[in-house]
């Protein structure tokens, strides 16, 4: 029997590799073209962590209608990431042969888009592991809906019918979320996490998800870390 009912992931340095910022690029350049407009580096880069503030002045300044203009850098975003993936990007961590050792039920919540999630599901073949997936909407609310905000996991809790969840993520804002939601979090430290901060302990710290069957039988004391170990400066 699984300590936890359901097991939940993030999704990008997760379950696959993190997108090239060429390839977000790439889009973001598209959405500027696309509106007649030549952007800055500075406002390439400000495309990229976006708030519904710092969204709305850029929209502003060039006088855009902002959920149009938002709407479109997603919908490129999405488009270049898939195509990145079809060109052999953002491969699968070789450790995703874990899922199959899982008892609980399973699923995704990102804050990629929804279309990108869907995609890479199909693409790699791994729908069937997973009982629902969520990412974000192309829209102004989905900013809002971002983890650290918790709306995107309360969706999938409602959806496996339990709270006795624990969360797999790579970031701060997965530990704040979990945390939100009221729910055990699994940091993976990664080779492109290994110096990261985090604001929060875990319940568990993880190298691998490897690691997570292990955890999932009730062995995981192991993977508690302290705060101190937890949050190492960078």
């Amino acid at each position: 029997m699984s300590e936890y009912d359901a097991v939940v992931f993030d999704n990008d340095g997760v379950l696959v590799e993190r997108t090239n910022r060429a390839v977000l690029h790439e889009g973001i350049r598209k959405t500027y073209a696309e509106f007649d407009v030549s952007p800055s580096d500075e406002e390439i880069e400000a495309l990229l962590g976006v708030t519904r503030d710092s969204i709305a002045e850029l929209a502003t300044e060039y006088d855009l209608d902002t959920a149009d203009f938002w709407y479109r850098r997603d919908m490129n975003s999405s488009h270049a990431q898939c195509e990145s993936i079809e060109n052999g990007g953002k491969p699968l961590y070789e450790d995703i042969t874990a899922l199959d050792e899982l008892e609980a039920n399973l699923g995704v919540v990102s804050n990629n888009q929804q279309r990108t999630i869907d995609f890479i599901l199909d693409h790699y073949d791994l729908a069937h592991h997973f009982e629902t997936h969520y990412g974000r909407e192309p829209t102004l609310e989905g900013i809002d809906r971002k983890k650290p905000n918790s709306y995107y996991i309360e969706r999938a809790l409602s959806d496996l019918g339990t709270r006795n969840t624990l969360y797999v993520g790579d970031s701060g804002v997965d530990i704040l979320a979990a945390d939100d939601a009221g729910i055990d979090c699994a940091f993976i430290r990664r080779s492109h996490r290994a110096n990261y901060e985090l604001p929060a302990a875990p319940t568990y710290e993880i190298r691998s998800l490897e690691d997570l069957p292990v955890i999932c039988r009730g062995d995981g004391e192991a993977f508690r870390p302290d705060m101190e170990s937890a949050t190492r400066p960078e």
